[in-house]
Protein backbone atom coordinates (compact mmCIF):
# COMPACT_ATOMS: atom_id res chain seq x y z
CA UNK A 1 0.00 0.00 0.00
CA UNK A 2 1.52 3.50 -1.38
CA UNK A 3 0.99 5.95 1.95
CA UNK A 4 2.11 9.23 0.42
CA UNK A 5 2.34 9.26 -3.37
CA UNK A 6 3.81 12.57 -3.71
CA UNK A 7 7.04 11.19 -1.92
CA UNK A 8 6.81 8.03 -3.67
CA UNK A 9 8.91 7.40 -7.24
CA UNK A 10 6.71 7.17 -10.32
CA UNK A 11 7.99 3.80 -11.16
CA UNK A 12 6.63 2.71 -7.63
CA UNK A 13 3.64 4.54 -7.92
CA UNK A 14 3.00 2.65 -11.64
CA UNK A 15 3.61 -0.78 -10.28
CA UNK A 16 0.94 -0.51 -7.39
CA UNK A 17 -1.50 1.03 -10.16
CA UNK A 18 -0.41 -2.27 -12.18
CA UNK A 19 -0.83 -3.63 -8.74
CA UNK A 20 -4.72 -3.24 -8.65
CA UNK A 21 -4.43 0.34 -6.77
CA UNK A 22 -6.08 2.47 -9.93
CA UNK A 23 -7.37 5.16 -7.33
CA UNK A 24 -3.70 6.61 -7.45
CA UNK A 25 -3.46 6.80 -11.14
CA UNK A 26 -4.75 10.75 -10.93
CA UNK A 27 -1.74 11.38 -8.17
CA UNK A 28 0.47 9.69 -11.33
CA UNK A 29 -1.06 12.07 -14.01
CA UNK A 30 -2.19 15.08 -11.66
CA UNK A 31 1.75 16.54 -12.51
CA UNK A 32 0.93 16.54 -15.72
CA UNK A 33 -2.49 17.43 -16.86
CA UNK A 34 -1.77 21.54 -17.02
CA UNK A 35 0.79 21.10 -19.50
CA UNK A 36 -0.77 17.98 -21.69
CA UNK A 37 -3.95 20.54 -21.80
CA UNK A 38 -2.23 23.60 -22.98
CA UNK A 39 0.00 21.54 -25.36
CA UNK A 40 -3.37 20.12 -27.19
CA UNK A 41 -4.87 23.55 -26.69
CA UNK A 42 -2.47 24.94 -28.65
CA UNK A 43 -2.63 22.12 -31.25
CA UNK A 44 -6.24 21.89 -31.79
CA UNK A 45 -7.15 25.77 -31.18
CA UNK A 46 -9.99 24.85 -29.38
CA UNK A 47 -10.98 23.97 -25.43
CA UNK A 48 -13.46 21.55 -26.11
CA UNK A 49 -11.61 19.74 -28.26
CA UNK A 50 -8.57 19.83 -26.36
CA UNK A 51 -10.28 18.69 -22.95
CA UNK A 52 -11.77 16.00 -25.46
CA UNK A 53 -8.14 15.41 -26.43
CA UNK A 54 -6.47 15.34 -22.87
CA UNK A 55 -9.17 13.17 -21.46
CA UNK A 56 -8.93 10.51 -24.16
CA UNK A 57 -4.97 10.60 -23.95
CA UNK A 58 -5.45 9.94 -19.88
CA UNK A 59 -8.03 7.42 -20.41
CA UNK A 60 -5.35 5.87 -23.03
CA UNK A 61 -1.95 6.24 -20.52
CA UNK A 62 -4.02 4.51 -18.46
CA UNK A 63 -5.58 1.72 -20.41
CA UNK A 64 -2.08 1.11 -21.61
CA UNK A 65 0.07 1.76 -18.64
CA UNK A 66 1.36 -1.87 -18.94
CA UNK A 67 3.26 -1.24 -22.02
CA UNK A 68 5.33 1.76 -20.87
CA UNK A 69 8.84 1.30 -21.01
CA UNK A 70 10.41 3.15 -17.66
CA UNK A 71 13.65 3.95 -19.93
CA UNK A 72 12.01 7.07 -20.65
CA UNK A 73 9.95 9.63 -18.61
CA UNK A 74 6.13 9.07 -18.23
CA UNK A 75 6.18 12.46 -18.57
CA UNK A 76 7.46 12.27 -22.15
CA UNK A 77 5.11 9.13 -22.40
CA UNK A 78 2.23 10.97 -21.52
CA UNK A 79 2.99 14.22 -24.15
CA UNK A 80 3.82 11.49 -26.68
CA UNK A 81 -0.03 10.01 -26.17
CA UNK A 82 -1.58 13.54 -26.12
CA UNK A 83 0.35 14.82 -29.11
CA UNK A 84 -1.62 11.66 -31.46
CA UNK A 85 -4.45 12.66 -29.95
CA UNK A 86 -4.50 16.07 -30.75
CA UNK A 87 -3.39 14.96 -34.28
CA UNK A 88 -6.08 12.50 -34.81
CA UNK A 89 -8.85 15.45 -33.81
CA UNK A 90 -7.04 17.58 -36.55
CA UNK A 91 -7.40 14.97 -39.02
CA UNK A 92 -11.04 14.45 -38.08
CA UNK A 93 -11.49 18.39 -38.26
CA UNK A 94 -10.37 18.52 -41.64
CA UNK A 95 -12.16 15.43 -42.66
CA UNK A 96 -14.94 17.16 -41.63
CA UNK A 97 -14.39 20.32 -43.67
CA UNK A 98 -13.80 18.40 -46.45
CA UNK A 99 -16.92 17.03 -46.06
CA UNK A 100 -19.07 20.10 -45.40
CA UNK A 101 -17.62 22.31 -48.24
CA UNK A 102 -20.85 22.40 -49.66
CA UNK A 103 -22.63 23.79 -46.66
CA UNK A 104 -22.07 27.32 -45.23
CA UNK A 105 -19.34 27.95 -42.47
CA UNK A 106 -21.41 29.20 -39.95
CA UNK A 107 -18.99 27.99 -36.90
CA UNK A 108 -16.30 30.11 -37.01
CA UNK A 109 -15.41 30.23 -33.11
CA UNK A 110 -11.44 30.52 -33.74
CA UNK A 111 -10.42 30.07 -29.91
CA UNK A 112 -6.69 31.03 -29.76
CA UNK A 113 -4.54 28.88 -28.43
CA UNK A 114 -3.37 29.56 -24.61
CA UNK A 115 0.16 29.01 -25.14
CA UNK A 116 2.24 31.67 -23.06
CA UNK A 117 -0.12 32.63 -20.23
CA UNK A 118 0.29 32.63 -16.78
CA UNK A 119 -3.30 31.36 -15.58
CA UNK A 120 -2.75 33.52 -12.71
CA UNK A 121 -1.91 36.77 -14.00
CA UNK A 122 -2.87 40.24 -12.00
CA UNK A 123 -5.68 41.67 -14.39
CA UNK A 124 -3.60 45.07 -15.50
CA UNK A 125 -0.29 43.43 -16.14
CA UNK A 126 -2.48 40.96 -18.64
CA UNK A 127 -3.87 43.83 -20.21
CA UNK A 128 -0.66 45.66 -21.00
CA UNK A 129 0.76 41.90 -22.82
CA UNK A 130 -2.34 41.37 -24.43
CA UNK A 131 -1.16 42.11 -27.74
CA UNK A 132 2.50 40.55 -27.46
CA UNK A 133 0.56 38.02 -26.50
CA UNK A 134 -2.06 37.59 -29.24
CA UNK A 135 1.01 38.12 -31.96
CA UNK A 136 3.00 35.12 -30.56
CA UNK A 137 0.13 33.31 -30.46
CA UNK A 138 -1.13 33.72 -34.10
CA UNK A 139 2.59 33.42 -35.53
CA UNK A 140 2.56 30.52 -32.96
CA UNK A 141 -0.59 29.48 -34.49
CA UNK A 142 0.26 29.95 -38.22
CA UNK A 143 3.36 27.48 -38.02
CA UNK A 144 2.80 24.66 -40.18
CA UNK A 145 1.98 21.54 -37.78
CA UNK A 146 5.28 19.68 -37.40
CA UNK A 147 6.89 23.31 -36.53
CA UNK A 148 4.42 24.67 -34.19
CA UNK A 149 4.70 20.94 -32.60
CA UNK A 150 8.49 21.18 -32.01
CA UNK A 151 8.02 24.89 -30.45
CA UNK A 152 5.69 24.29 -28.18
CA UNK A 153 7.84 21.15 -26.80
CA UNK A 154 10.74 22.89 -26.27
CA UNK A 155 10.01 26.13 -26.17
CA UNK A 156 7.03 26.09 -23.86
CA UNK A 157 6.95 22.38 -22.21
CA UNK A 158 10.36 23.22 -21.93
CA UNK A 159 10.98 19.27 -22.97
CA UNK A 160 14.72 18.16 -23.59
CA UNK A 161 16.07 17.74 -26.94
CA UNK A 162 15.99 14.19 -26.35
CA UNK A 163 12.38 13.93 -24.44
CA UNK A 164 10.90 16.13 -27.79
CA UNK A 165 12.84 13.70 -30.33
CA UNK A 166 11.05 10.83 -28.19
CA UNK A 167 7.85 12.26 -27.66
CA UNK A 168 7.68 12.99 -31.87
CA UNK A 169 9.39 9.39 -32.68
CA UNK A 170 11.95 11.73 -34.75
CA UNK A 171 15.81 11.76 -34.66
CA UNK A 172 17.21 14.63 -32.23
CA UNK A 173 18.60 16.22 -35.61
CA UNK A 174 15.02 16.54 -36.89
CA UNK A 175 14.43 18.14 -33.26
CA UNK A 176 17.34 20.48 -33.85
CA UNK A 177 16.86 21.61 -37.52
CA UNK A 178 12.73 21.47 -37.20
CA UNK A 179 13.28 23.94 -34.16
CA UNK A 180 15.55 26.00 -35.49
CA UNK A 181 13.22 26.41 -38.91
CA UNK A 182 10.25 27.43 -36.64
CA UNK A 183 12.23 30.07 -34.78
CA UNK A 184 12.89 31.70 -37.54
CA UNK A 185 9.70 31.37 -39.39
CA UNK A 186 8.36 33.00 -35.50
CA UNK A 187 11.12 35.60 -35.88
CA UNK A 188 10.33 36.11 -39.82
CA UNK A 189 6.07 36.04 -38.79
CA UNK A 190 6.55 38.55 -35.82
CA UNK A 191 9.03 41.24 -37.67
CA UNK A 192 6.87 41.54 -40.05
CA UNK A 193 3.67 42.59 -37.68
Amino acid sequence: MVDNPQVVDEAQIIAAILRGETHLFHDLIRPHERSVYVMVLSLLQSEADAEDAAQEAFLKAFRNLSKFRAESKFSTWLISIALNEARSKLRQKKAMKIESLDAGSEEDGHVSPAILRDWREVPSEALERKEVRQMIQLAVADLPGIYREIFLLRDVEELSVNESAEALGISVASVKVRLHRARMMLQKSLHHN
